[in-house]
């Protein structure tokens, strides 16, 4: 019973000490999500050249953060003719390069996760971008995008399929701070949170019990901690399997990044680890549905090479420019609630989360919840 409170109490201090980091990352995307123009997206995605997949980047880093609704979305922009690669490069940003994971990464772990993120990201993009160029033939496309169109449902097809962006013309305030901006504001607050809130507990959770029950002897010695060159040959190869086996994605692997991190793991194994919440067993099922069991080993093949390239260039980028931190900056929190910043941090965004959540339950909320599953033909 002891060691099952001791990781409870592990889960329960990180979750304290991120709170309000997720707040003020979910509430800055949502403000991006509220306000940001959606009309005519697919049009601009219709080839793979690399202004194209810049859009597709932009458009994803300000769209859900949800792995499951970022998948959905993707089919969904390939089936009304966004090209395969794009609708890939959007999907990548989508749970990659959002705001609320650099905000979690740089209270965690320190700002160079932040800005390696924000480098590695697009790395992957473009590496998958050539391998997609190289191994989709053609026969192989015209196949995924027949059984993209028989619309088979994955996970959170309703959510992927809502716009909640403000539809009235004006300047960017004036939208953001109408009415309609505020309630646009709160209905993408509230159902980004309901979207990932499964996989942060569970992260939450298999983060605290490994921190509290696999012994830092093991780490050491599976991630090569006393040998340097094998250590950073190795992480970008494992990190991104650690994560397929854990069934965690979103900002939910996060907490699980810490406790590898300070267990050892390299820092571009814990790049290419944190870029792996898309090919998670669960996401990989949903791969097959959507476009058929050969593109769906594609996807896991060129996605995890892209993953460990970028994380071999992050961390060759940023040990030639001194910018890996020590281990020591990182933390797992073990502590309790005391009255610091953290606790007044988290009483002032979970007051803040609790106006968000008001105004969305006062404007038919409870509707939309109820339609976060939806129909896969919410996508067409």
């Amino acid at each position: 019973m002891d060691i099952l409170l001791h990781a409870l109490s592990i889960t329960g201090a990180m979750a304290w000490d991120i709170t309000w980091a997720l707040i003020l990352g979910f509430a800055l995307s949502a403000v991006v999500q509220a306000v940001a123009r959606k009309q005519g997206v697919v049009g601009l995605l219709g080839d793979d050249r690399p202004r194209t997949l810049v859009i597709a980047a932009g458009l994803g880093a300000a769209s859900s953060s949800c792995s499951y609704a970022a998948v959905a979305l993707a089919r969904s922009l390939f089936r009304k003719g966004a090209s395969f690669p794009a609708a890939m490069a959007f999907e990548i940003a989508s749970t990659n390069l959002v705001v609320e994971l650099g905000v979690l990464l740089a209270l965690l772990m320190g700002w160079q996760f932040t800005v390696a993120e924000f480098v590695g990201g697009p790395v992957m993009i473009v590496v998958l971008a050539l391998l997609l160029r190289r191994l989709l033939r053609p026969d192989l496309l015209r196949e995924a995008r027949a059984q993209a169109d028989r619309g088979l449902a994955g996970s959170m097809e309703g959510h992927a399929a809502m716009d909640m962006s403000v539809r009235r013309e004006g300047p960017f305030l004036r939208r953001l701070l109408s009415p309609e901006g505020f309630t646009a504001t709160s209905h993408v607050f509230v159902m980004e949170w309901a979207a990932i809130l499964r996989d942060l507990v569970l992260g939450l959770l298999i983060a605290g019990a490994v921190a509290a029950w696999v012994p830092d002897s093991f780490w050491r010695a599976f991630f090569f901690e006393g040998h340097p060159l094998a250590a950073k040959l190795w992480g970008p190869l494992i990190g991104p399997l650690v994560a397929i086996a854990s069934f965690v994605c979103s900002v939910g692997n996060v907490p699980l990044a810490v406790v590898l991190w300070t267990g050892g793991i390299s820092f571009g194994g814990v790049v290419s680890f944190i870029f792996a919440d898309l090919l998670i067993l669960p996401i990989l099922n949903i791969y097959r549905k959507y476009y058929g069991r050969r593109t769906a080993l594609l996807l896991l093949g060129t996605f995890y090479v892209a993953m460990a390239v970028a994380g071999y260039v992050v961390e060759l980028l940023f040990g030639a420019l001194g910018l890996i931190p020590d281990r020591s900056s990182a933390h797992v929190p073990s502590g309790g609630v005391h009255w610091d910043y953290t606790t007044w941090l988290n009483i002032a965004f979970l007051a803040l989360a609790a106006v968000l959540l008001g105004r969305f339950l006062a404007t038919g909320g409870r509707r939309m919840l109820r339609m976060m599953g939806g129909s896969p033909a919410a996508g067409r």
